[in-house]
């Protein structure tokens, strides 16, 4: 049976993408928006440095906790109306969040978002997914990276900016326009899913993988402020992971109809992208988490500068999603995903040279770079990913994408500044060992002449000195770990399979069949 393209489908599918994006974007927006306003909301809110971690943690764990059951619950209720009730759940805890005078009610509001907005971006991209006809899969993915790319970018800009001139409280604030225009347009233009009734909730699968992936995720995010396994903390949190786990898949087998359905790890393209995204991600919040650190304690930035020399990574990213997507159907899109991570690599390598003497030039020029790289290996990756996935299985699997997105950034952040506290402690000590007054490279420097090794207040500046050189060298590594990930994942790239697409009929209006 054909369906003939209504002639105002373009324009529906239009309005469609960017009421789903504007979805997208605000919920990706909210993981990183909050990070500069913690100081003042530490203040606010009479907490202390470690406590106010809990604002962050809180909505990742939420986040994670409800992105798995997605699919069922758009299958069981319908994909608008669970994504409706996420977007307004959302908004509605944004005021709260914004209004909030206590820890403890922040830290509640911030587990309630980060539960309402699990659904909202794998619908999104699902809903996308079965917008765009198979051969512009390509196309809608790169509409849907720069939503998912430019989010994280974008949010300490914009709220460094809102801290800045306004109040902590507009982090939140800003949420409530964007999100009711969203549902506007969401009622207006995004259609209905048919109902599945046939397959019941797997409460104790839930249960399950709910427990294992909030503690992996309070493991990850807390472990280097706990100082990992030599905190009680961490190992509870790490025993709960592998006793979820064990716990779920034991249960999962057993069940004809699981919490999660694992056949779709079945699809070669499926299980490879997930891993390759995976390995992606970590490369990519990680770079992202060690650049502010880098020119705001070592370079001395403001943090509105700091933002600035952020946003090229976020135009590259942009200019390249677009060309990849529009590019999609004329490459194989494995070479493109190959290229990208190879630049990625490029530029970490050049990061990796970078020392206490750069400008904000070469910071700009190598973010602008691996923006590049980045849209040239998500919007394919994406793609490949769930083009041979089936119909049905495309919901759930978009869930479990992006669950395996957060977890990948995740445990990148936790790997790059586990890293980098210490090997700064490492080298500071490595460095240390040499500073006498025998040593020649110290007899050379400038500065010998001004610093006296028996005065406690030349010592001090001297100390200093020696750990901003331990931290570059740090950094540095964790940057030459990043690359060598990067490049690891190339070879994975080529055991994907290359998407089939419908041979076009030429100038003939295209038909498309009803699945």
């Amino acid at each position: 049976m054909i369906l003939r393209k209504p002639a105002n489908q373009e324009q529906h599918t239009a309005l469609i993408t960017i009421s789903v994006m504007l979805g997208t974007l605000m919920q990706v927006l909210d993981t990183t928006i909050a990070n500069v306003a913690l100081p003042d909301m530490q203040g606010t809110l009479s907490a202390t440095q470690d406590q106010i971690s809990w604002v962050l943690t809180s909505y990742i764990v939420g986040a994670a906790i409800m992105t798995p059951p997605t699919g069922w619950l758009a299958g069981r209720f319908g994909r608008k109306r669970i994504y409706l009730i996420s977007m307004v759940g959302f908004v509605v805890v944004s005021f709260l969040c914004g209004t909030a005078t206590s820890l403890t009610e922040m830290v509640l509001l911030r587990v309630l978002q980060g539960l309402f907005g699990a659904s909202m971006v794998p619908i999104s991209q699902a809903i996308l997914l079965d917008s765009y006809p198979r051969e512009k899969h390509g196309m809608a993915m790169a509409i849907f990276g720069l939503g998912i790319m430019l989010g994280p970018i974008l949010g300490p800009t914009l709220g460094g900016y809102l801290t800045e001139y306004y109040s902590w409280r507009w982090v939140f604030f800003i949420n409530i326009p964007v999100g009711i225009m969203a549902v506007l347009m969401t009622m207006s233009y995004v259609h209905e899913t048919k109902l599945s009734k046939t397959r019941t909730f797997d409460g104790w699968g839930f249960l399950f993988m709910s427990v294992a992936i909030g503690a992996l995720q309070m493991m990850l995010d807390r472990g280097e402020h706990q100082d990992w396994f030599n905190s009680a903390e961490i190992i509870i949190e790490f025993g709960l992971v592998l006793t979820g786990l064990w716990l779920f898949f034991v249960h999962t087998f057993k069940r004809e109809h699981p919490y999660i359905e694992l056949k779709l790890f079945k699809d070669r393209n499926f299980l490879l992208g997930n891993v390759i995204g995976f390995i992606v991600f970590i490369s990519l919040f990680s770079i992202m988490s060690l650049i502010p650190p880098l020119v705001q304690n070592l370079l001395n930035y403001p943090v509105l500068i700091t933002g600035l020399v952020l946003m090229p990574r976020g135009i590259g990213t942009m200019l390249s999603m677009i060309v990849v997507g529009r590019l999609s159907n004329k490459m194989d899109p494995r070479l493109n995903m190959s290229v990208g991570l190879f630049i990625m690599a490029l530029s970490m390598y050049f990061m990796s040279h970078f020392d206490t003497g750069i400008d904000t030039w070469a910071i700009t020029w190598t973010g602008f770079l691996q923006g590049l790289g980045m849209g040239q290996v998500m919007v394919p990756l994406m793609t490949v990913a769930f083009s041979t996935l089936p119909t049905q299985l495309r919901t759930e699997g978009t869930g479990i994408y992006n669950l395996i997105r957060n977890v990948g950034g995740s445990v990148g952040i936790s790997i790059a500044f586990t890293l980098l506290s210490r090997n700064t402690q490492i080298n500071h000590e490595v460095l240390g060992g040499h500073i006498n007054p025998y040593n020649q490279a110290m007899q050379l420097s400038p500065m010998a002449p001004q610093i006296n090794l028996h005065n406690t207040h030349d010592l001090a500046i001297l100390n200093g000195l020696v750990t901003k050189q331990a931290s570059m060298i740090s950094f540095n590594n964790d940057f030459k770990l990043m690359m060598l990930m990067s490049l690891a994942a190339i070879p994975l790239v080529f055991l994907m399979r290359q998407p089939k697409y419908p041979e076009k009929t030429g100038s003939k209006p295209r038909a498309m069949a009803i699945e």
